[in-house]
């Protein structure tokens, strides 16, 4: 079975980013833990179930993506572009959020944030059910 049709998730930025200029847009329960994503254009991804913990994604656009279910503990997001992003119980404990933009980005009551985090000043929406 080649690599491109195989179950197996997604471990390598660069085979990330080939797929994603290609078209592709599912990447949901990507290894990319410690990966270094730094300014990436992922626009619409997801990477729901996504293993990013201790990712840098620092000044990535991952406008409109969803990261529902992500491990993004620890991940740096510093200025990062997540507007309209899905964070439907993801894991943002000890994610550093300086400067990220997160308006009208999606989260719910299981969706856990550093502990010095406002999710409604940063303009995100609450999701009930």
């Amino acid at each position: 079975m080649s690599k491109a049709n195989s179950q197996e998730p997604m471990n390598s930025v660069a085979t990330l980013v080939e797929k994603y200029t290609e078209g592709k847009r599912d990447f949901s329960r990507a290894e990319l833990g410690s990966a270094d994503m730094q300014g990436i254009n992922l626009k619409g991804i997801d990477l729901s179930y996504a293993d990013l913990s201790e990712a840098n994604l620092r000044g990535a656009n991952l406008r409109g993506a969803d990261l529902s279910y992500a491990d993004l503990s620890r991940a740096d997001l510093s200025e990062v572009d997540l507007r309209g992003a899905l964070l439907i119980s993801a894991n943002l404990r000890h994610a550093s959020l300086n400067g990220a933009k997160l308006e009208k980005a999606d989260y719910d009551y299981s969706t856990h944030f550093p502990l010095d985090f406002d999710p409604v000043k940063a303009g995100m929406q609450i999701k009930n059910g």
